[in-house]
């Protein structure tokens, strides 16, 4: 599913910290099948593999995301040995008007990568700002359009700052990191776990677009 080539061809930008995109790293009947079978999220946040159901074309989608070959491809990328290293894979489907705040990853993360899986993106909110400082959104490096079949990665760092403007309404990716250990692993699906039944017992609601 994943062209593993696309992604090497791409080029790494190394300021204000190690980065790249890519567009059409799924073929378009792909992409479909995908979408088709993303998991049931009515709610924001993000939810870990294991909150979640979901149909046999994501699935494949996760085991592609969990192998070796993944790995190896973004290991190259940032001069980095992610291979043995745990994974952790989560999923968003909705954006609520607090999400997109200027941050950094956790410094246990190593890699954070981001696969959109949305139509056709025309929004002006929600979209992906890589950015030159933690205080400014409009002074960015980088803007990504969540287009179905676009992906990102980037190095984690202390200057490694994104967000985006807000948008409220169905926006759909997979995000996967790569972390220093099991323990840290452990550590972030737990917040995750508790994320999500919090969720489940709390109504939430709002418009979509």
């Amino acid at each position: 599913m994943i062209k593993f080539d696309t992604i090497a061809q791409a080029t790494v930008t190394q300021e204000p910290f190690s980065f790249f995109a890519a567009d059409q790293v799924l073929a378009d009947e792909d992409l479909d099948a995908i979408r088709a079978d993303f998991p049931k999220i009515e709610k924001p946040g993000i939810f870990p593999l294991s909150a979640l159901e979901y149909g046999p074309a994501f699935s494949k989608l996760v085991d592609e995301i969990r192998s070796p070959q993944m790995a190896d491809a973004l290991g190259r990328k940032f001069g980095v040995n992610l291979k043995g290293l745990p994974v952790m894979i989560t999923v968003r489907g909705h954006a609520q008007a607090k999400d997109g705040r200027i941050h950094t990853d956790t410094k246990d993360k190593v890699v954070t990568c981001l696969l959109y899986l949305n139509d056709k993106w025309d929004e002006s909110g929600g979209r992906l700002r890589l950015l030159r400082s933690g205080e400014n959104l409009d002074d960015y490096a980088a803007e990504i359009a969540p287009n179905g079949g676009a992906f990102a990665a980037f190095k984690v760092a202390d200057n490694s700052w994104h967000g985006h403007k807000p948008f409220v309404g169905e926006r759909r990716y997979v995000m996967f990191n790569w972390v220093q250990s099991q323990g840290a692993l452990n550590r972030q699906l737990l917040r995750h776990k508790l994320s999500a039944k919090i969720k489940k017992l709390v109504p939430f609601f709002y418009k979509g677009h």
